[in-house]
């Protein structure tokens, strides 16, 4: 049985400590904007997600 999540936010990858809320999804907190990509680009291939960067200091990704 193969079992696929679609339309969903996967994760989110902050440098803002502040951004980060209880919610459903896992966040990770980056130390710095390098990090934060790189976070970002291992756990896309990871969960085969596509990221977006809503250009307030976090990057979401999601499955499309």
């Amino acid at each position: 049985m193969d079992v696929e999540i679609k339309g969903n936010i996967l994760a989110v990858v902050t440098t803002d400590e502040k951004k980060i809320m209880c919610g459903g999804v896992p966040v990770f907190l980056a130390e710095d904007k390098e990090e934060q990509e790189k976070v970002s680009l291992k756990l896309s291939k990871i969960t085969s997600g596509t990221i977006h960067d809503l250009e307030n200091g976090c990057y979401i990704i999601v499955s499309h």
